[in-house]
C-alpha cells in the first residue's frame, strides 16, 4: 500500500512536474528543496500557493514533486497544475471550486517554432526594393 494520498501530474508549456500529496503540515518541497528556496520569486510562490488558498486545504497536506524542463515560470505553472489535480484526487467535492479557479485547465500555449526563410517563428526579413 502506498503512502500517499494523490500521485498526480501537471503540465505547462515544456515543463512537467509529478506531484504527490501526503498528510501533513503544508509544506512543499520541490527537486528535493523547499520551493521558497527553489523558486526564489515570491510571485511564483503565490501561483502555486493559489489553488491551496482557494479551497483552504493549505495545512492538511504536504506536496512532494518533481519538476523537469523549461523554466522556473513554467514549472510553477506545472506544479500549481498537479497540485490542483491532487486536492481533487483526494477530495472529489473541492472540483467545483477548482474548477471556477481555473486551476484543473491546463495552459496548452507554446511557444511558436521558428520557419526558414525567416529569423524568427513571425519576424520577416526586411523587405528591399533595390
Amino acid at each position: 500500500m502506498a503512502n500517499y494520498l494523490a500521485l498526480t501530474t501537471g503540465r505547462r508549456k515544456t515543463s512537467v512536474a509529478r506531484v504527490r500529496m501526503v498528510p501533513g503540515s503544508g509544506k512543499l518541497t520541490v527537486n528535493g528543496l523547499d520551493a521558497a528556496s527553489y523558486f526564489g520569486r515570491e510571485t511564483l510562490m503565490i501561483m502555486i500557493g493559489a489553488p491551496l488558498d482557494a479551497t483552504q486545504a493549505g495545512d492538511q497536506y504536504d506536496f512532494i514533486a518533481t519538476c523537469r524542463g523549461g523554466g522556473k515560470s513554467g514549472q510553477a505553472g506545472a506544479l500549481q497544475h498537479g497540485i490542483s489535480r491532487a486536492l481533487v484526487e483526494a477530495d472529489n467535492s473541492l472540483r467545483p471550486t477548482l474548477k471556477r479557479g481555473g486551476f484543473l485547465t491546463r495552459d496548452s500555449r507554446m511557444v511558436e517554432r521558428k520557419k526558414y526563410g525567416q529569423p524568427g517563428a513571425r519576424r520577416k526579413f526586411q523587405f528591399s526594393k533595390r
